[in-house]
């Protein structure tokens, strides 16, 4: 079996004026009309997209009147999809939400590690502090599947068994807003435990440009597609964190782009419709970097890149975006060593 099949040169790094590394990887940008605009590899690489799936693992809930029933805010609803480094904020916004829905930690089933972000885990450490659920970066995420069940008046000690009705609404609304069949998905575990699910990357573009354009949904839906942009837009902190490229991406971008990543090199960005032009679409792309891209590096340079193809170049070039704009590859004394590139530009279908 050829492990790479799918997958085709993206990101190269050189050094002395030649390639010395690579990263494959494969990518779909769909519009919400479902047209596929440009592809690198196969687009329909059957792929899991991770954490990338939170916005639509809150969809149902908040379909079902979940904000309303709890009087959840903003804030509150963007750490449902989000993927956080466990800051004081986060939990303090979690703690929050846990007390208006009526659950508490020990209702995680998440797991725990230590806060992503660093500076908060050096404090902890000098407080002789340890981590709790609250700092994993799916609470947020698990703390929304917790609060649907409490909303349905189901069971919240197996909510994350795939026969869980939780689980079940879930894995619908991802089926339905990628246009497959609920079985034509494939099941897999997350890190967190709970179900996730694998499907060709033009589908979950097309779904990642539905949840920016809803246009053609219902209005039910629709309705609850842009109370999670706006929610994930006005709180990108909640999203992800200090130095974290979802949230300075959706900073820079002002409320014209969602962005999730996913862990092994999974990467989720909408583009609302009006942005690349007075008429354009909502636009959808996710990619997958074949090694995981555990550094980011290769997503970083694809992130730019492709914000430059829409017309975006200037909000990734300012300053608040620099950190993940670094084509020049430095040593340790500062000096110039080589570049990270495109291993072939962006092009688009006619």
């Amino acid at each position: 079996m050829d492990v790479c099949a799918g997958y085709e040169p993206m990101v190269e790094a050189t050094r002395g004026g030649i390639v010395e590394s690579m990263h494959l990887g494969a990518m779909a940008i769909v519009d919400s009309d479902g047209r596929l605009l440009a592809s690198y590899g196969n687009s329909d690489l059957v792929t899991f997209p991770r954490s990338s799936m939170k916005p639509f693992q809150a969809l149902p809930f908040v379909e079902m009147g979940g904000v309303e029933l709890f009087g959840l805010n903003d804030e509150e609803l963007a750490i449902l999809c989000a993927s956080h480094t466990g800051t004081d904020e986060h939990v303090r916004v979690l703690k929050g939400l846990h007390e208006k829905v009526g659950i508490g930690l020990s209702d995680l089933q998440c797991g725990v590690h230590w806060p992503t972000d660093k500076e908060t885990t050096l404090a902890m450490r000098m407080r002789g502090e340890e981590p709790n659920s609250y700092r994993h970066n799916c609470s947020g995420k698990h703390s929304g599947m917790l609060a649907h069940a409490k909303m349905r008046e189901l069971s919240l000690e197996n909510y994350l068994e795939p026969v869980h009705p939780v689980q079940q609404s879930i894995r619908q609304t991802v089926a339905s807003m990628c246009g497959l069949h609920r079985d034509d998905m494939i099941f897999g575990i997350d890190g967190c435990t709970a179900p996730v699910y694998a499907m060709p990357l033009s589908s979950f573009a097309w779904a990642a440009a539905k949840l920016v354009d809803p246009k053609d949904l219902s209005e039910n839906t629709r309705t609850s597609c842009e109370k999670i942009t706006h929610a994930m837009t006005s709180y990108p902190m909640m999203v992800a964190g200090p130095g974290q490229v979802d949230t300075a991406l959706m900073q820079v971008m002002e409320g014209k782009v969602v962005s999730k990543g996913g862990a092994e090199g999974f990467q989720l960005i909408g583009i609302k419709p009006g942005v690349v032009s007075a008429r354009s679409k909502g636009i959808g792309i996710c990619f997958k970097i074949a090694d995981g891209d555990l550094t980011r590096r290769a997503t970083h340079l694809l992130v730019v890149e492709l914000m430059k193809a829409f017309g975006l170049g200037d909000q990734v070039e300012s300053e608040a975006f620099g950190p993940f704009n670094q084509p020049v590859l430095r040593n340790f004394r500062g000096i110039e060593v080589g570049t990270m590139r495109l291993a072939r530009p962006i092009q688009f279908f006619e």
